[in-house]
């Protein structure tokens, strides 16, 4: 399927920008973020410390890539499965029953504990991380392409900052209305 290369290039910036945001959280706070990694249960003790060093590299080779060309399908698959993966740890966990522990999802300032509605919003990144692969319609892009590109990601990115803060602040505002 060929789909318009504003949808396929705003969808790769969108991604792009979540995955250096991530990779930015966890490189400015890697004791934090190695124990999250700890926390979700699913490593060897030898192991955290390495994957906690790891992944934030990854995000954000991953993120550079989404924004070239000629390695944007492979990067856009990439980051498809690392989301994937990311939902697959939260999903084990709200499995098990670990509903306390912080998802990671929100940087250091935030603690942001594991609910099924992480799993959609994955699922959503996911959505867009395989827009981003899919083939571009042949076409020149202009000037006014390139607004709409960058209006378009900046809109993404805006509604998922929003739907993001209101994940993390939902225990709040539910003491605010006395549930």
């Amino acid at each position: 399927m060929f789909s318009d290369p504003i949808l396929i290039i705003a969808s790769a910036v969108a991604v792009a920008v979540l995955l250096a945001s991530a990779a930015s959280h966890k490189l400015r706070a890697p004791m934090r973020f190695a124990r999250q990694v700890e926390d979700y249960g699913l490593l060897p003790a030898s192991l955290v410390g390495p994957v906690a060093r790891v992944l934030p590299v990854v995000e954000g080779v991953i993120a550079f890539a989404l924004l070239v060309p000629a390695s944007r399908h492979v990067a856009a698959l990439a980051a498809t499965a690392l989301i994937l993966f990311y939902a697959g740890a939260i999903g084990i966990n709200l499995w098990r029953g670990r509903r306390d522990i912080d998802c990671g999802c929100s940087g250091p300032g935030q603690m942001q504990p594991l609910r099924p509605v992480l799993l959609l919003r994955n699922a959503i990144i996911a959505g867009l991380g395989l827009l981003a692969a899919s083939s571009p319609q042949a076409r020149e892009l202009g000037v006014f392409d390139a607004f709409v590109i960058l209006a378009a990601s900046a809109v993404t990115l805006l509604l998922y900052a929003a739907a993001d803060s209101l994940l993390a602040n939902h225990p709040r505002l539910l003491k605010l209305i006395g549930r």
